[in-house]
């Protein structure tokens, strides 16, 4: 006999029912509550909240309250802004000293607009359906680029792409098609011609920005949650990504040590081998400053132990590599394994740490350590709970973290937590659907924010694979599970240059690729781009071929030797790029279009890229090749390695044989260079060569120069603890001046006594360097003051002491 369940619906198929997408409808009256104007509508409203002159935050709700929370991506905003309200028949004008923000009554849609007039932007009518979801569409011109939106696929213009943001464990493929990977940062930016402006949707669920679709309109939507939407006037894309970093946060200045070469595989499987790599890695005297543990340190890989048998001794590992330079970082998933003799389970489940759902049942996954609980990181008590546990580590003489597996990832067919899992949220309980893209962020800001309170005053490092908007103020970012294809090497330059414009500069690929097998050749090529990438990891997994620097050979061993040490050399520039990304938000790795918008060969150029302003990095991705072609914009480009200079806005063809990486200075940028260290805060020199490019008598010609420098290890910085030398060169018809300054606060001196500077490929040839004697180049680097010119490499080399008041001099011409 037969029940009911004979005649279910689905075994007769879904029958499609269009859903009815509703409007505002026409604007019925305003009201003011405090910083918001409240615009009412026919079937829904919205609120208004100037949180400076050129951002403007609107918030679609329905019902008479609106709640004007945020998640924790934005920042607490301070001050006021004087906003003008005009009211006419058919329009609301509400006016910043910047910008002009105009509501059509009839519509209810919203015009951005400057102050003379034109239109920045327009959002049509905003639209949802019975079912939650909503969007908004807004005009896209056929001169439109598109950039941000964190770490996705494809080029660096998402003009012409669609895009989901759902934090998603993606292991295999890594291609353009796809929509969702393990971050989601629902930032876009939007080019018309010189003009740039942002939108933020700050909304942590399942979020959709579709530029493909509606050809001359482009859509922004969420599938569950508020329409809470940010508006970023530029007008230039600098002041797009100031702002948004502005609002969602900066970096922290890492421990210097963390922006040295990492090195990791899955897995380094004991404490033998270990120490062996570190040994191999200083008796080759190739610089290293940290080797990563997998998943199996840890005892049946539950979080906060060591396997006894592979490490028996974790504290005496840590002390003997740190008397090398080298510091282990540990991979802590969040996954708890359940296990009623596991203390960390038990303290969760009796104190109420982990996710449940509605009914009160903990909510259980699978990942490696078999059945497992999850935090609830929305709960700060939890979060607090989480960042303590980390003592372990820190009292092992750890110093950073490594967190994997947080989108969060389940072995599963969603790949995630059940959408009805709830979110204590501190007691603003939400589904995970709702807050999903919030979990690996909230992990790592519970890390970071526990081992801060555990190291004594020491920077910590943490390194995360999930985020969201936000997450760059606690973590470095890697773009996870990418493959040893010269095709993902190419991917990895536009993927983290939008990671950079998403308000993310300390981001970085896998160097050699993580899965498949590496060549020699792709890893020498991978490792001379890696070397000027913020983040720099070499990592690869179990059943692949080893890519350590010396896995294939002398000839390649000394290519990526050369290249790391080159990191090394160029790391006073490096954290300066660093202390500007804390300080303005900008990125330290560029797409040339954040440095020539208006050059409209650039604004798509994916395969090379900026460090900083001046130096142009061109990198060789594919095999068996020895020249490419690059783009050079305005200006003059002077080639690193060999001092040719090139005049710029054109293409030309690099020769780059296995072991040159094409690489041109601008004619006008200065360059810091340090000593070659085998770690990165070794403080036993600090001895430091400015090198000014270019450099020409004649009265246009103006360089300068700012490093910024601190210990590099200590939070001291955040008292004013540092040092600034400011460096400025002129010219003029028979002479090139330079002088420079400090602006020295507390106790922290840089370790040297001498300064030097070098002069590469000036327009002139020197004949005196007042107050100084001529020198051979062999005195000099013997530490004598003075002044040499090196005729085979067109560079005039200048040395002084260092000294607090600084110094000028002035060179004439021949």
């Amino acid at each position: 006999m037969e029940g009911s369940a004979a005649i279910r619906p689905d075994k007769f198929g879904v029958t499609d029912v269009q859903a009815l997408w509703k409007t505002v409808g026409a604007f019925i009256g305003l009201q003011q509550d405090g910083d918001a104007y409240i615009c009412r509508g026919e079937k829904a409203n919205a609120a208004i909240v100037f949180l400076t002159d050129d951002v403007v935050r609107i918030k679609l709700f329905h019902g008479d309250q609106v709640d004007l929370s945020t998640t924790v991506a934005v920042l607490p905003q301070v001050g006021s802004v004087q906003v003008i309200t005009e009211e006419k028949d058919d329009s609301l004008r509400f006016r910043t000293s910047a910008v002009q923000l105009v509501l059509d009554k009839r519509t209810f849609s919203f015009s951005l607009e400057d102050l003379a007039g034109r239109v920045i932007t327009r959002q049509n009518q905003v639209s949802w359906n019975p079912r939650g979801e909503i969007q908004a569409s807004y005009v896209m011109p056929e001169d439109s680029h598109f950039y941000g939106l964190g770490e996705k696929t494809s080029f660096l213009d998402k003009r012409g792409e669609r895009y989901t943001n759902w934090n998603t464990d993606v292991y295999a493929p890594h291609v353009p098609e796809i929509e969702a990977l393990y971050e989601s940062i629902p930032l876009l930016i939007h080019m018309l011609g010189e003009y740039s402006y942002g939108l933020f949707l700050d909304n942590p669920g399942r979020t959709e920005f579709d530029m493909r679709t509606h050809g001359e309109a482009f859509t922004v939507g969420c599938g569950t949650g508020a329409y809470d939407l940010y508006f970023i006037n530029g007008p230039h894309l600098k002041d797009v990504v100031s702002r948004y970093t502005a609002l969602t946060g900066r970096i922290e200045l890492p421990p210097k040590w963390a922006i040295g070469y990492h090195q990791s595989r899955y897995s380094y499987m004991d404490q033998q081998e270990v120490l062996e790599l570190a040994r191999t890695f200083r008796a080759k005297q190739i610089p290293c400053d940290v080797i990563y543990l997998d998943i199996h340190y840890m005892d049946e890989y539950r979080v906060f132990t060591f396997d006894p048998v592979r490490f028996p001794d974790p504290k005496g590992m840590m002390e003997e590599l740190k008397s090398m330079g080298i510091r282990i970082i540990p991979i802590v998933d969040p996954g708890v394994k359940k296990d009623a003799k596991y203390s960390v389970y038990q303290e969760g489940v009796r104190e109420n740490h982990f996710v449940r759902k509605l009914e009160g049942d903990i909510f259980f996954g699978e990942v490696w350590p078999g059945i497992s609980a999850f935090p609830d990181f929305t709960e700060d008590r939890t979060s607090a709970w989480w960042g303590g546990l980390h003592r372990y580590y820190t009292e092992l003489g750890i110093e950073g973290i490594w967190n994997d597996m947080n989108e969060p990832a389940l072995f599963n067919e969603s790949k995630t937590m059940d959408l009805d899992a709830m979110h204590g949220n501190n007691g603003k309980p939400l589904t995970h659907e709702e807050l999903h893209n919030l979990y690996g962020m909230l992990m790592s800001k519970a890390t970071y924010e526990g081992l801060t309170g555990q190291l004594d005053g020491h920077r910590p490092f943490v390194l995360t694979r999930a985020g969201y908007a936000g997450i760059q103020r606690y973590a470095a970012v890697w773009t996870g599970d990418n493959r040893s294809f010269w095709e993902h090497m190419a991917l990895a330059m536009p993927m983290v240059m939008n990671m950079g414009l998403s308000g993310i500069p300390f981001a970085g690929p896998d160097i050699g690729g993580f899965a498949h097998h590496a060549s020699g050749e792709l890893l020498a090529r991978w490792t001379q781009m890696g070397a000027f990438f913020p983040y720099c990891r070499n990592h690869s997994a179990m059943g692949t071929v080893r890519q350590e620097p010396w896995s294939f050979g002398e000839k390649t061993e000394e290519i990526v030797r050369e290249y790391i040490g080159l990191r090394y050399r160029f790391m006073p520039h490096l954290y300066n790029l660093f202390q500007v990304a804390a300080k303005q938000g900008l990125p330290i790795l560029r797409p040339l279009v954040l440095e020539y918008p208006t050059d409209p060969n650039v604004s798509n150029l994916s395969d090379q890229f900026l460090l900083g302003e001046d130096l142009l990095i061109a990198p060789v991705y594919r095999p068996d090749t020895d020249h490419r072609v690059v783009y050079l914009p305005a200006g003059t480009w002077i080639d690193y390695w060999t001092g040719e200079a090139h005049e710029g806005g054109r293409h030309i063809l690099a020769h780059a044989p296995i072991e040159i990486m094409p690489m041109y200075v601008r004619a006008g940028g200065i360059l810091a260079e340090g000593t070659l260290k085998q770690s990165a805060d070794d403080p036993a020199n600090d001895a430091v060569t400015l090198h000014i490019y270019g450099a020409a008598a004649s009265a246009d010609f103006k360089a300068s120069y700012s490093l910024y420098e601190d210990d590099g290890v200590s939070f001291d910085y955040r008292q004013g603890t540092c040092s600034e030398l400011s460096l400025n060169v002129e010219g003029n018809a028979d002479t090139v001046q330079l002088s420079w300054s400090y602006d020295r606060q507390g106790k922290y001196q840089p370790a040297r006594e001498q300064l030097r500077f070098t002069l590469r490929q000036p327009s002139f040839v020197p004949s005196g360097v007042s107050g100084l004697n001529h020198r051979s180049i062999d005195e000099l680097m013997a530490g004598e003051a003075g002044w040499a010119w090196d005729e085979a490499c067109q560079e005039l080399l200048i040395q002084v002491a260092d000294q607090a008041d600084g110094g000028k001099v002035s060179i004439t011409v021949a």
